[in-house]
């Protein structure tokens, strides 16, 4: 047993988050570019639909690598409800104690439950910004989990592991007064 705190509340505020960014994507939105330089929304919210349904695979010890790195086929007005699905599976699947401290195959890591979900925690967190920044919701996001997520991505992402072509590009200078979300955006290589 573990005296690690319980990763998923703050897992589920973040998940709270990007789906009210998700619900409020118009389809006149969906071309829009986002921050990440190969999506537009479109793309981003097929990322995300399918980063929760790998995640809710990996979390019950499934192969996921047939589910594409981006879901394709959903009605223009049918993003939310998607979310809404593959949310409900993860939480189901995540909700139990035991997946917490399982060792979790990622395919690029091997992780216990607690760190993927910490992990994962962070990413929807930035997709949320990169949604918001893509569609003028910035206003809509929760300050502390940016905060959060820039105490603890040096230990997934560090700034000296970082390439052109990896997963976070080089960090990028924002002014020290820089937002939190700013802030944030840039210590993963975006530009804000």
């Amino acid at each position: 047993m573990t005296t690690q705190p319980d990763p998923r509340p703050l897992f589920s505020r973040s998940l709270d988050q990007i789906g009210r960014q998700v619900a409020a994507v118009r389809p006149d939105e969906l071309g829009n570019r986002t921050p990440c330089t190969d999506y537009d929304v479109r793309a981003l919210l097929g990322h995300v639909v399918s980063v929760l349904r790998r995640l809710a695979l990996a979390g019950a010890g499934t192969d996921f690598s047939e589910v594409p790195g981006v879901v394709v086929g959903i009605d223009d007005d049918g993003w939310s409800d998607a979310f809404a699905r593959a949310r409900d599976e993860v939480e189901r699947v995540w909700g139990d104690d035991e997946v917490l401290d399982r060792a979790v195959d990622l395919k690029w890591a091997t992780m216990p439950g607690r760190t993927v979900l910490d992990a994962y925690t962070h990413e929807f967190t930035i997709h949320s910004w990169d949604l918001a920044h893509a569609t003028g919701r910035l206003a809509d996001l929760d300050p502390d989990l940016a905060t959060r997520a820039l105490e603890v991505l040096p230990t997934f992402a560090p700034p000296e592991t970082r390439s052109a072509e990896g997963t976070f590009a080089p960090v990028v200078q924002v002014p020290e007064d820089a937002d939190t979300y700013t802030r944030l955006a840039a210590y993963t290589g975006r530009h804000p």
